[in-house]
């Protein structure tokens, strides 16, 4: 199997949970790093994966990672900050 094909399935199961995790440690690498669009780009797909999670799968990704997901990361980079690239 080549890499493209791993990539075109689906993740599920253990598999997306790791996946999610991953991405929240990437996000949190680059917000401490300062580095704004990389921590974005990361925090939104780890968003979009977590939606994915059922209950039971949520409850796997650790609880650091899950607060830093939900409620740090959103008084940084919600919808009420200020859009990036804003002249002040």
């Amino acid at each position: 199997m080549t890499h493209k094909q791993a990539i075109a399935k689906p993740l599920t199961g253990i598999a997306l949970v790791r996946e999610v995790c991953r991405r929240i440690r990437l996000a949190r690498s680059a917000w401490a790093a300062h580095n704004n669009p990389a921590c974005r780009r990361e925090r939104g797909r780890a968003l979009v994966l977590y939606a994915t999670l059922d209950a039971a799968a949520k409850e796997q990704v650790p609880q650091v990672l899950r607060v830093w997901l939900r409620y740090r990361s959103e008084k940084y980079f919600g919808a009420g900050r200020t859009p990036p690239g804003s002249r002040r």
